[in-house]
């Protein structure tokens, strides 16, 4: 009823042949923050802050934006996430076949540790088919790291 209502959102993982120990199961987002928020009893930015869920939060929030974006651009059925048995990217966008790879990180300041994920799966699909990728976070500004991904702030996705 959730996902009919549009309040839920299932994510399907990407995969290809070429990766066979992937997770095919999909991720469940609720749509709203706000609702997200209230079902974890988060009333206050302060709260926020302070949650242990403050990084799923910060995740649907860049899942909303992201999904915003793609359907600006006219493609459906274009965002994804990637799991294997150990590693998680949070968000595959398949524009044709060109792959675009996120992590969604609740902090201001992204270290290129927080690229490890982005890197193995961009080593696994294959270097040639993923054109960017980055951390998307509260970082005022972007800045690159030095193996190709770039730190982002949520306003630089759209």
């Amino acid at each position: 009823m959730l996902e009919a209502s549009g309040q839920a959102v299932l994510l399907e993982p990407w995969f290809s042949n070429r990766t066979k120990s992937i997770v095919k199961s999909p991720k469940l987002y609720i749509a709203d923050t706000g609702l997200l928020c209230a079902l974890v009893n988060i009333r206050s930015e302060e709260a926020l802050r302070q949650s242990p869920a403050a990084g799923a939060v910060w995740e649907t929030f860049v899942f909303a934006q992201l999904r915003d974006r793609e359907r600006r651009a006219g493609r459906t059925g274009s965002l994804f996430f990637w799991r294997d048995r150990t590693r998680e990217v949070d968000f595959v966008v398949d524009a044709g076949g060109r792959l675009e790879l996120f992590e969604a990180k609740w902090t201001e300041l992204p270290d290129l540790g927080d690229t490890v994920n982005l890197d193995f799966a961009r080593n696994v699909i294959g270097k040639s088919r993923v054109t960017a990728g980055g951390v998307v976070s509260r970082t005022p500004n972007s800045f690159p790291f030095p193996n190709g991904f770039r730190a982002l702030p949520v306003t630089e996705l759209g």
